[in-house]
Order: C-alpha cells, then structure tokens, then sequence
C-alpha cells in the first residue's frame, strides 16, 4: 500500500481504564467486562483484566475485542474478588502484539500490582534508559510498563502503595490516568495537567468504581460521584476512601479537547460537560464561523451526528440522516485485494440517496487527517446524487504531531501541513471546506476552568517534548541491538 492508501480512517485515542473496590467477594470480573465493552470506544487492539482475591492475582489479556478476549467461561475462569482493574487498548506507544497488553502485572517482594494507564509519557525514553542502566529488564515496548517500574522502585522505600505513587508522580512527566491494584487497595491518579479523563462512582453496595468515562458507570448501574482532579490521588480500602491532592494545582489543566470533538462517547459527561452538548454546540459554531446556502444537514457517522444536528439547529437547515452504516462490521474486518480495499469506504457506509439526490448537502465530520477517507466519502455521495457539497470540520486543522495519548506522531502525513484550506477542497472533491476555529474549540464544554490541550493544532506544547517521539521508538530501539 502507498502511505495515502494506508491512512486511518480516524485519529485514535489510546486505552480505557477501569477499576473496582468491592466491601466483600463479588463477581467483580463481570463488572468490569460490562464496563470495559462501554469503553471499547477507547481501544480495539486489546483487553485484559486482573481479578485480586485477597492478594491472590488472577488475570487474562489478549489481542481483540472485549467479547472476542472473554468468553463465559473465560470470564468464568477469573473467579471472585474485591478488586478488579481492566483495560481496552490502542497504542501509542508499543505495537499491538500480546506483550503490550494490559493491565500490567508486577511482582516485587512487597507484594503484588496490576497498573492499568491512558495517556502517553513525555519523558518514557529517559525514564526507560536509567531504569535500564541500573539494571530493569522490559518486557513490553510501551510507557506503561515504565510506569509501572517506577512506581515499584518507589514502593520498595516508602511505607505505602499511594506514597509510592505520589513519588512517582514527581518523576512522571506527560499524561496519564492510571488505575492500579496492591493486594489490599485500589488506586486511581490522574496526571497534573488532567490531558486524559478519569472519574469515580458508587454502587449500591458500597463498591467504589473508577474510569475513563462515566459511560462505563452507567453501564454497570454505578452512580456518578465526581471527576478525579488533575493531580489526585484516591485510595480505597478497607478504612474507606481518601484523596492525596498534594500534586493538585501544580500545572494548568490540558484535558485533550479531541475528547469532547471525537474520542469520548456522546452519553459521556468528562470534567462536568456533557459530550453530547459539547458537539452540539462544535456545530453551532461551524453555522456562525462558515455559513452556506444549502438544503440538508448530514454528519458523517458516529462522531459528526452530533455536531451535524448542531448545525442544522444554528443555521436552520434541515437536518437529515444521509449515510447508513454497516454495523457488523468490526475490528477484524480486513479487505483481501487492492480492489475491496478502495471500495471499504463504500462497504462501511453508504448514502440514502432520497436523502442527498439532488441536493446541496452541508457534510458534517469530526476530522480530516490525510484526506483520503473523507475524499471517498464525498466520492459516495456524488454517486448518489448530491448537487452540491459543503463539508464542515467540528476542530481545527491538524498541523502539530501529539505527544499526549493521541496517535497523531507524523506531522509531515497531515494534509493541512502542506495545503490551504481551498486547495483540501479541491483535493477531497468539495464544494467548499470550513473548519472549526481554534478560538471556538476552546469553548465546547460547559466547564472550561484551567483549559484545554489544542497542541496538535499548532498551540505550545505545555511539556518538554520527547526528541525520540515515534509510536513505535521502544521497538525500534530493541532492533538496533545486538543479538
């Protein structure tokens, strides 16, 4: 495949994370597949969950999706317990190969740990070299297992699982949201800037849940109780919950705005801004900023519907369902020749040609990164009769590489680095082209206290960035050994 024929078809987000304290023995395992196929949004390339019984770690991880990981009785095999944390995946850092998989699992001599993480270090690379200088073996290729060695090196000279945290955090720099068990606590940290989501419910009985969204809450009947801060810590055990706020207020707040633009689910509510209202309202600000005669509104689906009925609901322009998707098919789905490869596009959606046939059709989508997908989109709906075609971006064009839990790592890739906005349109085959402004991504959410992170649109970096910055720099490291 050429680089353009190989292009994602969306920028990814890296894991959901998940956890669960219960007061006594409970299908805890069950829990946590409930929640974690909520956030299989999150990551498709892996799953796995660790199930702690009393200090005895029972886990399974693997390649797939929830479902394909756990069948019953695998799922069965897990057993009881009080603590459970789970994780689905992408990767940002590592490949997608079994060894990556999480939660990670540690033994020490103080006991056992399973860390499961979201986000993306920026100091992995010097952090891994002194660690492996002083003598660390890795078995993996990703950030995560970093974490997990520092937080262990912490906890072998302070007297508690949550110190160890709180040291490691002095050392961690970048983003991450990280659930964690010891054998007799459940963990939940959120970085300083707070780049990625992390919140925390409540069950009936008393269990005390964390996660990347509150979908994953609702989902297994857990009431929300509130966001994890920015630089929180939160124990639960058998003396109850308590909050570590020392790293609190050390940096200004990051969270990714692509969060509320694409990754989160729209059923979500991240840092008290309802996902659903803040794409609705990306829309509204795409009918003020790029007004255009036309007779129907359609959004590419999931992630443009929402922000597609904004618009419609700003501009006065109908709004109408314009492309079916296929929704059976899944992660696996692989085309075998070139042939299905260029027509994959028209296999996964398709447009209802009562809808767009001789219209002047606004297309509403969340992104366009190469250009190649959205250029074959448009391509289908001009086969299906559309007059004319005005595409509307819910963000700002991707100019800058993120080194934050996005896998954006090749700015030179990206087709806003190298043409206007009026040649992307003659590129992708539109009528006229208008993104988001930089200025109004920053006021999607209800709740904008400390701001977002909108690097990748060409804002300063809020980090040091890594120097060595591939996805896969850990792998390549490895190949450039001696046997």
């Amino acid at each position: 495949m050429t680089s353009d024929e190989s292009a994602p078809r969306h920028i990814h987000e890296e894991c959901g994370v998940f956890g669960i304290y219960s007061p006594k023995s409970a299908d805890v395992a069950s829990l946590a597949y409930y929640a974690l196929y909520a956030l299989q949004h999150r990551g498709q390339e892996s799953a796995g969950i660790v199930v702690n019984d009393d200090g005895l770690f029972a886990s399974w991880r693997d390649v797939g999706l929830v479902s394909e990981v756990f069948p019953p009785e695998r799922l069965a095999s897990l057993g009881r317990g009080t603590i459970a944390v789970g994780h689905v995946r992408y990767g940002t850092t590592g490949s997608d190969n079994k060894r990556n998989v999480q939660p990670i699992l540690v033994n020490h001599y103080k006991g056992r740990m399973a860390l499961a993480h979201n986000g993306n270090l920026t100091n992995s690379h010097e952090l891994r070299q002194d660690l492996e200088s002083n003598g660390s073996i890795f078995h993996t290729t990703t950030d995560s297992e970093v974490i997990a060695y520092i937080i262990v090196q912490e906890r072998l000279r302070t007297a508690s699982i949550e110190a160890a945290v709180s040291a490691a955090m002095d050392r961690l720099v970048g983003a991450y949201s990280l659930v964690i068990s010891s054998p007799t606590k459940l963990i939940a940290a959120r970085d300083p800037y707070g780049f990625r989501p992390l919140c925390m419910g409540r069950m009936r009985d008393g269990s005390i849940v964390f996660a990347s969204e509150s979908c994953a809450l609702d989902a297994i009947g857990a009431a929300f109780e509130r966001d994890i801060r920015p630089g929180e810590i939160v124990v639960v055990g058998k003396d109850g919950v308590k909050c570590d706020t020392s790293h609190c207020g050390k940096c200004p707040k990051h969270l990714c705005v692509f969060e509320f633009i694409y990754f989160a689910r729209p059923d979500s509510v991240i840092d008290g801004s309802s996902v659903h209202i803040a794409r609705q309202r990306a829309g509204a600000f795409l009918a003020l900023e790029h007004p255009v005669q036309a007779d129907i509104v359609v959004g590419v689906p999931d992630s443009g519907l929402d922000a597609a009925m904004g618009y419609a609901r700003q501009s006065g322009i109908p709004y109408g369902m314009g492309f079916i998707k296929n929704k059976y098919i899944g992660r696996t789905f692989i085309s075998p020749t070139q042939a299905m490869r260029e027509n994959e596009v028209a296999i996964k959606l398709n447009p209802v040609r009562s809808v767009v046939e001789g219209k002047r059709v606004v297309l509403i989508d969340d992104s366009i990164v190469r250009g190649t997908t959205c250029r074959r989109t448009i391509d289908l709906l001009r086969k299906a009769g559309a007059k004319e075609i005005h595409m509307r971006v819910s963000a700002p064009p991707f100019v800058a590489a993120c080194y934050y839990g996005t896998d954006i790592d090749d700015p030179n890739k990206l087709i806003a680095n190298h043409h206007s906005v009026e040649e992307i349109a003659k590129i992708i085959g539109v009528d006229s082209l208008g993104y988001l402004s930089v200025e109004n991504v920053r006021k999607l959410a209800d709740n904008t206290e400390g701001g977002f992170c909108t690097c990748c649109f060409g804002t300063p970096y809020p980090t040091p960035v890594p120097k060595d910055d591939g996805k896969d720099r850990f792998e390549y490291k490895i190949s450039q050994k001696e046997p």
